[in-house]
């Protein structure tokens, strides 16, 4: 599957990679530039592949409660929330964005390739409920700009107030007469927003972004950085930190979970998980080689764990992974190693995340 915009990334010179069935843009030049430039600048993000599920009617925040591990029905109508859903043992089915557009209208922002499962649970939990679950992932593009500039690029193309909008809100709004949900959200550790655009202008908006952005440092960037850079801030990715097996407990995710509310799906079973034998965790290494997905981590010469996502990490210069290791051996200063190609090299255990600017909007 291509996005509204892959003829905007071919003529850019993108280099494509299969993600979740869609052939995205995992880079244009330079991954380490296009990492530094959303750290010190801002980059443009093509999410396009992501799935957006409609929730709506008296009852929607009702069935949402009962669908999510989080109680949106707390979730004031402007804002937006993280969460999960959860199967009946307690794993994460998919993370989510929620945002509550109206009283009686939510949209529900699924990873890529969970989507098309989201939605059919979705449906099926919202059964009994007066609530309509709509897919209408085919009604979006999405497009970031994410960075310290980010503010600068979008309030030099927009009506909204930037100043008033809160993190983890969303505002109707236009860029220059297209009419967009502006949302300040995002995957990177910076500060930024993600525009959900009708597909047939999402061009135009990206080239209104691009203009706006050549005097604040803006480049195009793809999958590559914003992987790195998630890393960096300690964010989990679906299929990695998080999977069917795994409850959010595990994935030191258990904020998320509202065990307070009434019943939801998976309840009883998050209510048994909620001292996991391992948890997540993040590892700090040495030199210039970086633990990768799936190496083990040892205690010992024993193997004890295994990485989930891991890379040297540009802003920091030295190598970060994140890995799920009993919960005796998960104390910030725990000595390990991970076996890297047949190669062990010390890790130590700290705190997530890796790297946090200085300043946050909330």
């Amino acid at each position: 599957m291509r996005t509204p915009l892959h003829s905007v990334h071919k003529g850019l010179g993108a280099l494509f990679t299969d993600f979740a069935g869609w052939e995205m843009p995992v880079r244009y030049g330079s991954e380490l530039a296009e990492h530094r430039a959303v750290r010190e600048a801002a980059g443009l993000f093509d999410l396009s592949h992501m799935g957006e599920i409609e929730v709506s009617g008296p009852q929607a925040a009702d069935a949402l409660d009962h669908a999510l591990v989080g109680k949106l029905s707390a979730v004031k109508p402007g804002r937006a929330r993280y969460t999960m859903m959860c199967n009946d043992t307690g794993g994460v089915i998919d993370d989510l964005v929620v945002y509550r557009l109206e009283d009686e209208k939510y949209l529900v922002v699924a990873n890529a390739g969970n989507a098309p499962a989201v939605a059919a649970e979705l449906t099926g939990r919202a059964a009994g409920f007066d609530a309509r679950v709509t897919d209408r992932s085919a009604e979006f593009a999405l497009i970031a700009v994410q960075g310290p500039r980010a503010v600068d690029v979008v309030g030099a193309v927009t009506d909204a107030d930037l100043a008033g909008l809160k993190y983890y809100a969303s505002v109707p709004a236009t860029v220059k007469g297209h009419d967009v949900l502006l949302a300040r959200t995002g995957y990177t550790g910076e500060d930024g927003f993600e525009l959900y655009v009708p597909p047939d202008e999402a061009a135009a908006v990206w080239h209104i972004l691009t203009d706006a952005g050549e005097p604040h440092g803006l480049v195009p960037a793809g999958l590559a950085c914003r992987d790195t850079l998630r890393l960096e801030a300690g964010m989990p990715l679906y299929g990695n930190e998080l999977s069917a097996e795994r409850s959010p407990f595990e994935a030191n995710l258990g904020r998320v979970v509202k065990l307070d509310k009434p019943d939801f799906v998976g309840k009883a079973a998050l209510a048994q998980r909620q001292d996991p034998a391992e948890v997540l965790v993040g590892l700090r290494g040495s030199g210039r080689r970086a633990p990768r997905h799936g190496y083990r981590v040892l205690s010992g010469g024993e193997p004890v764990g295994e990485v989930t996502s891991g890379a040297l990490s540009p802003t920091l210069g030295y190598p970060v992974a994140m890995a799920y290791v009993p919960v005796a051996l998960s104390a910030p200063g725990t000595e390990l190693a991970v076996d890297i190609r047949g190669r062990v090299e010390p890790v130590e255990v700290v705190e997530l995340p890796f790297y946090q600017r200085e300043t946050a909007t909330r």
